[in-house]
């Protein structure tokens, strides 16, 4: 072990440190362009997509009041806006304009006008509804129209939805947002935000940070879906959600293009797929959840026993990374339209030719070649300025030869999802993490030191996981359920990871069961790091000082989850001059030979030992930790483009055949 480069890299908080500003290419061009109109417009559910709808980013009034529950704190009519503020981006964020840290004491008011068209107010005289979407807001929020309080809600990282129709008027009407953000002095999901940034942990955001837009809708309409594809039967499950049964259901399922992206004008006919409705069901909120599956001209054979000679599939494409095939559908029900798309896709862990257990991709073992992604932004923190960034951060992730991202700590923006799945990219989806301030000599520095002590150590002891508080518990555990609710039609997720390196980690073989259950169809890596309760279905370590080495169990899957974290700090492209990393180089070029070393040398002989997959830390630097594979600001990457650190043909892909997308 390197100890002197594990004594460097303990964590310390820097908040007197003052960050440079710094702008990635897109927040320049939005700064310079003084446009407020074209605010992340494009539609923010790709699957489930209509064409009615109109998006609130853009101009909001705000206001920084005390929240010592006066009339003045906690009624909208007491609202004296303070300034402008560019929605959706956080307060903390250089792209809101603002700039300024809302505190655990306070609230962050915002206010908008909404001003109806008299084609809108017809659609509500047709008994159409209105329904307002906030696609996330950090932490709690609590929404208002007029004075009248509609709904609160919270978690900084799920949407949440109203019905306003009965406030849509010839009058404008005032949308207020009243923010509450604790932050770490609470147990609340935060993932890496902090008061006191440093080191691993950043720059702690607040308030609307992703889209906020309504749309209309029938009276009787889609609530959401449940789409589940049957691999092994060549069909696909739908389960709609709807206020009450529908009297006529269509689906169009479309003809993918030849690279797998959703073109529209290959449209093909619905003869190619049979349609059964299965059930229809009343659930306790009075809710009707109607089953539909759609099925191929015929059934695919697998043979569990020898799966290395399982035929493939050949009445439908399979998704891969290589070959990102999607099948786009409209679907009709009653008044109601929605266009989205599927894939057809298994994910597994099963044993290879030589017993020994391995991630699977449709049945065929697949070498998870990834990088982790935080996310985060120099102008936007948490989010991105534009659409075109997160298209940039994923085409660079597989030009540097990485088949998947692992979405570190964070539930992103739903575009970003359907980029991975257009684009050909796994993803391997964190939870986020919450709990009381973290003990970091027991949940990091003991780990790495005493690596055998932790891998035995039971997480029952909630005092030492910062979990004390049981209703945080149960409140982190309904979260945990609702993101994989949000995000189970994603087909590029192919993995869960509830807890990462026991920050806020509690009964993880039991939480590995519950997520399980929740969703059958993808494996589950419960402790990423390190406090192995032989749970799920990955045996996950980190490993940043230490050889890399295969460590199986003979029951699960072996992954080094994290690894590497070479820093090069890049100036006038770091928001400060500290450097914080696993081991330090001082030019791109020694960084890029010594990585292409530790690949070569280290990782990819493991892949023949039992090695399933890996992720290196990490894609882009964050703050003062500058070990990405691109500054902060996007605009200088420091390795060479071109697949230089591929992983071997011959683990990375199950297919050989057809033509690879641009």
């Amino acid at each position: 072990m390197n100890l002197k480069d594990a004594a460097a890299n303990l964590n310390q908080a820097h908040p007197e440190d003052t960050l440079h500003p710094l702008y990635t290419p897109w927040g320049e061009l939005l700064m310079r362009s003084g446009s407020y109109d074209d605010i992340l417009s494009e539609y923010p559910r790709p699957q489930m997509r209509r064409t009615d709808y109109h998006m609130l980013n853009g101009l909001w009034e705000y206001a920084f009041v005390p929240a010592d529950g006066s009339s003045s704190s906690e009624d909208p009519a007491h609202f004296t806006a303070q300034g402008i503020i560019r929605v959706p981006f956080s307060p903390e964020a250089l792209l809101s304009r603002v700039h300024r840290r809302l505190e655990p004491t306070e609230y962050l008011w915002y206010h908008r006008e909404l001003s109806f068209s008299t084609e809108e107010l017809s659609q509500k005289e047709e008994y159409m509804h209105c329904i307002l979407h906030f696609d996330a807001v950090d932490q709690e929020a609590t929404v208002f129209l007029g004075t009248k309080q509609l709904g609160i809600h919270s978690g900084g990282y799920l949407p949440f939805s109203l019905d306003i129709t009965e406030y849509v008027n010839e009058d404008p009407v005032s949308l207020y947002v009243k923010v509450r953000d604790l932050t770490d002095t609470g147990y609340a999901t935060r993932g890496k935000q902090t008061l006191n940034r440093g080191g691993m942990f950043y720059t702690a955001q607040s308030g609307i940070w992703q889209s906020v837009w309504y749309e209309w809708v029938p009276e009787n309409y889609v609530i959401n879906y449940k789409i589940t594809p049957e691999y092994n039967k060549a069909s696909v499950t739908f389960v709609l959600c709807s206020p009450k049964p529908f009297n006529h259901l269509e689906f169009r399922v479309n003809i993918p293009s030849c690279d797998g992206t959703l073109a529209q004008e290959n449209t093909g006919s619905l003869t190619r797929m049979r349609v059964r409705k299965i059930s229809e069901q009343q659930d306790s909120f009075g809710l009707t959840h109607t089953t539909v599956v759609l099925s191929f001209p015929a059934s695919v054979t697998y043979s569990a026993a020898d799966p290395a000679d399982a035929p493939e599939p050949v009445n439908f494409k399979p998704w891969s990374p290589e070959h990102p095939w999607l099948y786009p559908f409209t679907l009709t029900a009653d008044g109601d339209t929605v266009e989205g798309y599927f894939a057809m896709r298994c994910y597994s862990v099963e044993r290879d030719s030589k017993g020994i257990p391995r991630f699977c991709l449709n049945h065929k073992p697949y070498f998870l070649h990834g990088i982790l992604d935080q996310g985060y932004w120099s102008d936007g923190l948490m989010t991105a300025p534009c659409d075109e960034a997160f298209v940039y951060d994923i085409n660079l992730a597989k030009g540097l030869g990485f088949n998947m991202l692992r979405k570190h700590i964070k539930i992103e923006s739903l575009r970003w999802y359907y980029h991975c799945d257009r684009l050909g990219m796994i993803v391997w989806q964190d939870m986020v993490s919450g709990g009381s301030t973290y003990h970091m000599p027991w949940v990091c520095y003991m780990p790495t030191l005493f690596p055998h002590m932790s891998a035995h150590t039971k997480d029952n002891h909630y005092e030492l996981f910062s979990r004390s508080s049981e209703e945080g518990r149960k409140s982190w555990e309904q979260e945990c359920l609702d993101t994989i609710d949000h995000l189970y039609n994603v087909p590029s997720i192919a993995v869960w990871v509830p807890f990462n390196e026991g920050w806020g980690q509690f009964d993880a073989a039991r939480i590995a069961k519950m997520v399980a259950k929740k969703d059958p169809t993808r494996p589950v890596d419960h402790a990423s790091g390190w406090f192995d309760q032989k749970g799920g279905d990955f045996r996950s370590i980190h490993n940043y000082f230490r050889p890399l080495q295969v460590k199986l169990d003979g029951k699960r899957a072996f992954v080094i989850s994290e690894y590497g974290g070479y820093a090069c700090h890049i100036a006038g492209h770091s928001s400060v001059n500290r450097v914080y990393g696993y081991q330090k180089y001082d030019t791109p070029e020694e960084m890029a030979a010594a990585l292409k070393q530790l690949f070569s040398r280290q990782l990819f002989p493991l892949i023949s030992k039992g090695l399933s997959g890996a992720v290196y830390t990490q894609l882009s630097d964050v703050e003062e930790e500058v070990n990405g594979l691109v500054t902060y600001d996007r605009r200088v990457v420091k390795l060479p483009v071109g697949h230089p650190f591929a992983a071997p043909s011959s683990f990375a892909a199950p297919y050989s055949h057809g033509n690879k997308p641009e």
